[in-house]
């Protein structure tokens, strides 16, 4: 695979991240190393993680993947040299209150956070580190429209853009990113980033996939103009693009054992979840094995083609999920095709917002 350069930074990495929020809950240590072992060997440099990780969030495995991959580094020291490593620091805790003792993230939360996950990660430097969610309210997870009676903001950007500026001048952060923004909020940090002679932001890290499209409005244009790299999560849609759902539904004796929406209630309450979703997973489902492809493939390719796609982050709980994730980088989606996917969006809209 070549590597892309992320928005104006110096980092050079694979159009395929490795994301590894399972390891630690779906994912026991000995397989994720396996992974990780597999993922270094056919090529891909670059994993992201996040404090709050093992998903779903709980206390008992908060900041689990972040120790697993430490782990796995020290034992392969080498490793560390090849590999652009991301994380991420929680936003305002969203019912986590084991993530920090407040409500929501201030500078020295910011700092706190950094210094713990170098520890876990056993590395001295984080290569992108990102904001995992706004500071500020914003519509997200599910949430369609904003709403300004929610705001609770007590951090200005500006004072995050010094606190991160403070972490890499230390050389504790190479590049800094954004994760589940706004264009308000791209806008705004490059704003200030360049008014101020403070670090621009790398990169926005925010869903992307045939159920959730909503980077393409107006947030595309956006990066596009101000350099901002996406890293598109969730290309198959917690698993409802693979077909793995289509007979037998997320939910009840018939569902997959041990996929992510049917083992977890949390996860079937949010976008994922959804009825509607899984409408419309189904159709693209169908539509790639009309084309001689399975949905894996399709899904992934429309990823991976994208022009508004810098690195796709795939997560796997296997080596051969690990493998079809990676051998499906290749694959050419038709002019007819795409044109029967937009036809299925413009029917369907983004159902997993």
């Amino acid at each position: 695979m070549p590597k892309v350069q992320l928005g104006t930074s110096a980092l050079q990495v694979t159009p395929i991240c490795l994301g590894t929020m399972t390891f630690g809950e779906q994912v026991s240590e000995a397989v994720a190393h396996s992974i990780l072992d597999r993922s270094l060997e056919r090529g891909v440099n670059f994993l992201d993680t996040a404090e709050m990780y093992s998903v779903p969030a709980k206390a008992q495995t908060f900041g689990a993947t972040e120790t697993i991959l430490g782990n796995w580094l020290a034992k392969r020291p080498t490793a560390r040299a090849q590999l652009v490593l991301a994380t991420k620091v929680a936003g305002p805790t969203r019912g986590m209150p084991w993530v920090r003792e407040g409500a929501g993230m201030t500078s020295q939360d910011i700092v706190n956070s950094c210094h713990a996950s170098l520890r876990r990660l056993q590395t001295d430097v984080i290569d992108l580190y990102q904001i995992h969610w706004p500071e500020r309210h914003v519509p997200a997870f599910g949430t369609a429209y904003y709403d300004p009676s929610k705001e609770t903001s007590a951090t200005p950007i500006h004072e995050q853009l010094d606190t991160l500026a403070g972490l890499v001048k230390a050389g504790k952060v190479r590049a800094i990113g954004l994760s589940n923004e706004t264009p308000y909020g791209v806008h705004e940090f490059v704003r200030l980033a360049e008014q101020h002679g403070l670090p621009r932001v790398a990169t926005t890290q925010n869903p992307y996939c045939l159920i959730n499209r909503t980077f393409e409005n107006g947030l595309d244009e956006t990066c596009h103009r101000l350099n901002v790299s996406l890293l598109a999560y969730s290309p198959l849609g917690f698993g409802l693009l693979t077909g793995k759902y289509d007979a037998t539904g997320t939910e009840g004796p018939q569902a997959p054992p041990g996929a992510r929406i049917s083992t977890y209630e949390t996860v079937r309450k949010q976008r994922w979840g959804r009825a509607e979703a899984l409408v419309a997973a189904r159709r693209y489902n169908a539509l790639a094995q009309a084309h001689g492809l399975t949905p894996t493939q399709m899904a992934l390719a429309f990823c991976y083609t994208k022009w508004q796609v810098a690195s796709t982050i795939i997560g796997v709980t296997s080596v051969a999920q690990l493998d079809t994730d990676l051998d499906a980088w290749g694959t050419t989606l038709s002019p007819e095709l795409l044109s029967a996917i937009d036809a299925i969006r413009w029917e369907l809209r983004d159902p997993a917002l």
